[in-house]
C-alpha cells in the first residue's frame, strides 16, 4: 500500500478504537496489504479492496487462548 494509505488508515484505526498505542505498518515483501499492531502485538492485516475503489478489508483471527 502507498504511504498515504497507510497514514489515513493509522488516523482511522486510532481515532474509531480511541487507542494511540495502534500502528499500521507496511508489510514486508507486499504491496496489496499493510498490517495492524497494538504495541509490537500483531493484531491483523488490511487489505485494500480492489473491486471497490478506496474500500479495505481488516482481517483479525481471534484465538482461543485469547479469550480465557
Amino acid at each position: 500500500m502507498r504511504p498515504d494509505e497507510i497514514k489515513k488508515l493509522n488516523t482511522y484505526f486510532k481515532k474509531t478504537f480511541g487507542n494511540d498505542m495502534l500502528e499500521v505498518k507496511p508489510r514486508p515483501k507486499k504491496d496489496d496489504s499493510c498490517e495492524v499492531y497494538k504495541a509490537d502485538e500483531f493484531l491483523g492485516v488490511v487489505y485494500r479492496d480492489e473491486d471497490d475503489a478506496g474500500d479495505y478489508n481488516f482481517s483479525m483471527a481471534i484465538l482461543d487462548i485469547d479469550l480465557e
